[in-house]
């Protein structure tokens, strides 16, 4: 698992996405490119509404990314209580479905995302996709320990292998 903190503010998504996508090709992810670009997409929408939304009472947030054989997860972390909720489609309004767009690439991809609060008052978001490895790549190897004291608490465990 990896996790790196920024400040909430605009600039954090840009850096945020490509701080992603560097780890993924630096560590050697055999992702497909669909899979790839929807995790990017899930990173921008949900590092984008913690600035929005959080940063009156989280001025820093976190992204972790943790991989395994047969899944990807990311998540995004601040200390605001609110519990966001996706809106649903409202062709009057410009903003507002980023949520809604999370839920529905992670249904499409067969994955699951959700929120949880942290022991501190805080929530992260996460949303896990099963990790599509692209034809003539090996999979990740198991971790020697999956260790799940490591995840944020109440954080649930992502979808894979128990």
């Amino acid at each position: 698992m990896w996790r790196f903190t920024a400040p909430a503010v605009d600039g954090s998504v840009p850096q945020s996405r490509r701080a992603v996508k560097d780890l993924l090709k630096r560590q050697g992810v055999p992702i497909d490119a669909d899979t790839a670009y929807a995790v990017l997409l899930i990173v921008s929408e949900l590092v984008t509404n913690a600035v929005r939304h959080a940063a009156l009472l989280s001025p820093e947030l976190a992204v972790e990314v943790a991989v395994g054989p047969e899944w990807i997860r990311v998540a995004v972390e601040d200390e605001h209580p609110y519990r966001p909720r996706a809106l649903e489609a409202d062709d009057a309004r410009t903003g507002g479905r980023g949520l809604l767009l999370v839920r529905e690439i992670t249904r499409e991809a067969g994955g699951q995302c959700d929120v949880e609060h942290t022991a501190s008052g805080g929530k992260i978001v996460w949303a896990a996709l099963p990790l599509r490895v692209p034809a003539g790549v090996p999979p990740l190897p198991e971790p020697p320990d999956p260790d799940p004291v490591t995840l944020l608490p109440g954080t649930p465990a992502p979808p894979g292998p128990a």
